[in-house]
């Protein structure tokens, strides 16, 4: 699957111009703290999931849709958002149907990364 279906090339060009000097440094270091923070996030999920804990669910799939957007990981973003209003609204039964696609989305993510990181 192309790094384009799945990160937008202009999100990932202006992380990278953030710090230019610096051999791409900074935006491995954006990279290592998202990959780091999406288990944290995703772990929260199932957790509050199970627990019935609408708002730590509503916060875990906001904090994973705005990290997301910053990588231009657009259809992951939109599932987190999903969850996020099926948490507010109180559906947080019906997020269980979102998981699956939230993992495969976040392992495309996580590929993606992989490509464009600064050797």
């Amino acid at each position: 699957m192309p790094i384009d279906n799945v990160l937008n090339p202009s999100a990932i060009a202006a992380l990278k111009s953030v710090s230019p000097d610096d051999g791409g440094e900074f935006f491995n270091e954006l990279v290592d703290i998202f990959l780091a923070d999406m288990p944290v996030r995703l772990t929260e999920i199932d957790t509050s999931l199970a627990q019935g804990d609408g708002p730590t669910l509503q916060r875990a799939a906001h904090s994973i849709k705005g990290a997301s957007g910053n990588f231009g990981a657009t259809a992951l973003a939109e599932i987190a958002h999903k969850i996020e209003l099926l948490a507010r609204t109180g559906q947080v039964e019906s997020v269980k149907a979102e998981l699956a696609p939230l993992a495969a989305e976040f392992a495309k993510v996580t590929a993606a990364l992989a490509e464009v990181r600064v050797k």
